[in-house]
């Protein structure tokens, strides 16, 4: 799993009480709005939505199985969603909510009873730990709960959240739906400790309407023993090569009889991989036939292993509502329900995004501005990224227009060659040259080379989370695409009726036109008049981006183009004189989103007031740079481009978006919740500084300096 690291450090404070966790929590959400579902024939097995099921509650971001996680995943999902609980047996027959068997692995035991560690068999296997048999509830009460993965956030480890009773749950909450997930029935026989009997005395004070397991003899033993009106009973697969216990067959086998399983379950819960598998390469392959053969067995189906923080098919292009798509809207089938760590956004997927499709009416009007074209899926500024872009939904395409030795203008991501192609390993690695005015670092710059030199240059995908996280961008396409002129780039915008405007940027022309003799403002102007951007035959808008104020003078003097000032600091205000400023030369601003959210440690802070302010000015603002990465976005977006395109469009107000990615941004315009009189709560932008008030004073991230 690649994720931010996280701090290893442990800090253990119960927090004084539950309640002032809850209501910030209701300050982050508005009060639950019953979302109104699609009306479109869903193909479920019985024509309904698919359940949205919180796993251990928001357990993406709060310690699995905590009052903050289930409180959270009601607050954020469907009016319907469903809390999962992990049943565990205590020693003195308490059915409590905790993930695992061993309890070490999401609560910090080990420090409070630091030598009871024991060794029991586990579907034959001796495993260590410490197991909940051990302990009984009031022994249990010293413990608090951490997160289960290490590679998320540290932060609420020391919130002091309790373990939970299923009766804890259900009182406190109150949930529409409660699913009882009861993973090691034969381990707990095998200790004398009976969970059916368990379940079935719970079940008389307790409204449980799902019951799962992975072991078949736990079904024959609660058979008809709930009544007509008890839970649906689920059963769950694990890899396929795994032995179910108390059969000794795969459940790989168990998959090719689903007439048997019909016998005692009235669903399945399988992993992603059984519907949709994928190839070593990560990348998918066609889907299975399991729905629809599991839909005419008269099975639901439901589907694990959902979470926004984890690898998935490079075909979502690390987008979390696209891969949710791929079961509950992709033409062929509707799988019934979803297990999620992060239920906001299967919440969205469901009630907002299922059933839209490239023409649905726009709900929201803002610009999708391309970065270096669709660069998170193809080499940036190749032919292949503005066709993608375009395709996608980008309203506008840009070049980053750089010089070849003879002066020809053409696009690419930045002057050194070396940043986005493979000229390293080219004969031209030879003229790598150092140029202090633009870099400490020497490179080889395009000036370097000619037009048709470059023209046969490999290029090369961005990956910019490669070297600390380990995330790559669509291998496959890595070296996909040739790189064009900015002759060919303007002659692509006029043939897509679509593009409302092009963006061209222009940087580094007094060092070109003073020591390279190249005049990179003229070789833009001529194009633009060669290409029939100046003599009226083409209505596409263009416009022209710097972040010297001269460049934008300069080409102002010579035509009405709308100019874009690029501000690259990260700033927190901005002075009226510094506004007056810049409407002298621009009618657009772009910054960067830490001008607008500021982040300590990837946690929002507080929403500047910088946007406002440009925009009482009459100035556009656009905001860069969007990627679908999780690891580029503060944890209050919930690993979620699309909340946090939300946040900044809904919240903020920005007029646009640059983005690597522009067919997320692009599909959240067509967004059907936006076009409500009551938004639901899954699609509200997020409040700055919300996920740090419920935070323990001493886990909080350290303090930020102060920007310009």
């Amino acid at each position: 799993m690649n994720s931010r690291p996280g701090n290893p450090t442990k800090i253990v404070i119960r927090s004084s009480t539950l309640l002032f966790c809850g209501v910030v929590l209701i300050q982050l959400f508005v009060a639950q709005i019953d979302a109104q579902r699609s009306t479109s024939r869903w193909q479920t097995l019985n024509g309904d939505a698919p359940l949205v099921i919180a796993r251990g509650g928001f357990s993406g971001l709060f310690p699995d199985s905590s009052l903050a996680a289930y409180q959270f995943a009601m607050q954020a999902s469907l009016a319907d969603v469903i809390l999962w609980c992990d049943v565990q047996l205590t020693k003195d027959e308490v059915g409590i909510c905790f993930p695992d068997l061993n309890l070490a692995n999401a609560s910090n035991i080990q420090d409070v009873y630091s030598t009871r560690r024991k060794s029991y068999r586990v579907n034959g296997v001796t495993t260590q730990g410490w197991f909940p048999i051990d302990f009984s509830l009031t022994e249990l009460q010293n413990v608090s709960l951490i997160r289960g993965i290490f590679s998320r956030s540290e932060r609420f480890d020391g919130s002091g959240f309790a373990i939970l009773t299923i009766q804890d749950v259900n009182t406190q909450l109150l949930p529409k739906g409660f699913w009882l997930n009861v993973q090691h029935d034969a381990f707990y026989e095998q200790q004398n400790l009976s969970m059916s009997s368990f379940l079935l005395s719970v079940s008389r004070t307790v409204s449980i309407d799902f019951i799962s397991s992975p072991e078949v003899n736990f079904f024959r033993k609660i058979a008809g023993r709930f009544g007509r009106n008890g839970p649906s009973f689920v059963f769950q697969f694990l890899r396929k090569e795994d032995f179910e216990p108390t059969m000794n067959r795969t459940y790989g086998s168990i998959l090719s009889n689903l007439t048997f399983v019909k016998t005692f379950a009235s669903g399945i819960l399988v992993p992603k991989s059984y519907i949709l598998p994928i190839d070593e390469e990560q990348y998918l392959v066609p889907h299975t036939s399991l729905v629809q053969d599991a839909h005419k067995a008269g099975l639901q189906v439901y589907v694990s292993g959902f979470a926004n923080d984890v690898d998935i098919a490079y075909n979502y292009s690390w987008d979390p509502v696209s891969e949710y798509l791929s079961f509950v809207d992709n033409g062929d089938f509707s799988v019934d329900g979803v297990l999620s760590d992060f239920p906001i956004t299967a919440s969205a997927t469901v009630d907002c995004f299922s059933h839209i499709g490239r023409n649905a009416t726009k709900q929201v009007d803002f610009l999708v501005i391309s970065k270096n074209g669709a660069s998170g899926d193809y080499p940036g500024c190749t032919d292949v990224a503005y066709e993608n872009a375009i395709k996608d939904g980008a309203d506008v395409i840009d070049c980053s227009v750089q010089m070849s030795s003879d002066g020809i203008p053409f696009c690419l991501s930045s002057i050194n060659l070396g940043d986005s192609t493979t000229v390293t390993q080219t004969l031209y690695s030879n003229r790598s040259t150092p140029v202090p005015e633009i870099s400490s670092v020497a490179g080889i710059y395009t000036f370097s080379l000619t037009w048709p030199e470059i023209q046969n240059l490999t290029p090369a995908i961005s990956n910019p989370y490669f070297r600390v996280y380990r995330i790559s961008r669509n291998p496959k396409e890595k070296n996909s695409g040739t790189l064009i002129s900015l002759s060919q780039f303007l002659d692509l915008a006029k043939n897509y009726t679509s593009l409302s405007g092009v963006l061209i940027s222009v940087e580094n022309a007094a060092y070109l036109r003073e020591k390279q003799g190249l005049d990179v403002v003229q070789a833009v102007l001529d194009t633009l008049t060669k290409t029939g951007y100046n003599n009226g035959t083409t209505t596409t808008k263009v416009m022209i981006q710097s972040t010297n104020s001269s460049v934008l003078v300069d080409f102002r003097k010579q035509i009405k183009y709308e100019t874009v000032y690029k501000i690259e600091e990260t700033i927190s205000n901005i002075h009226d004189y510094a506004i007056e400023d810049i409407k002298k030369f621009a009618n657009a601003v772009v910054i960067n989103k830490d001008s607008v959210f500021p982040n300590s440690e990837s946690f929002l802070t507080k929403q500047t007031n910088v946007v406002e302010r440009l925009k009482k000015s009459q100035l556009t603002v656009y905001v860069e740079l969007f990627r679908n990465e999780f690891v580029s976005q503060p944890y209050d977006f919930f690993a979620d481009a699309t909340v946090e395109i939300n946040t900044y469009i809904s919240g903020a107000g920005v007029s646009g978006t640059i983005t690597e990615f522009p067919f997320t941004a692009a599909r959240y315009k067509r967004n059907r919740c936006l076009g409500r009189k009551e938004i639901p709560p899954y699609m509200l932008p997020i409040q700055p500084g919300g996920l740090l008030a419920i935070m323990n004073p001493l886990a909080l991230p350290p303090a930020q300096a102060p920007n310009p």
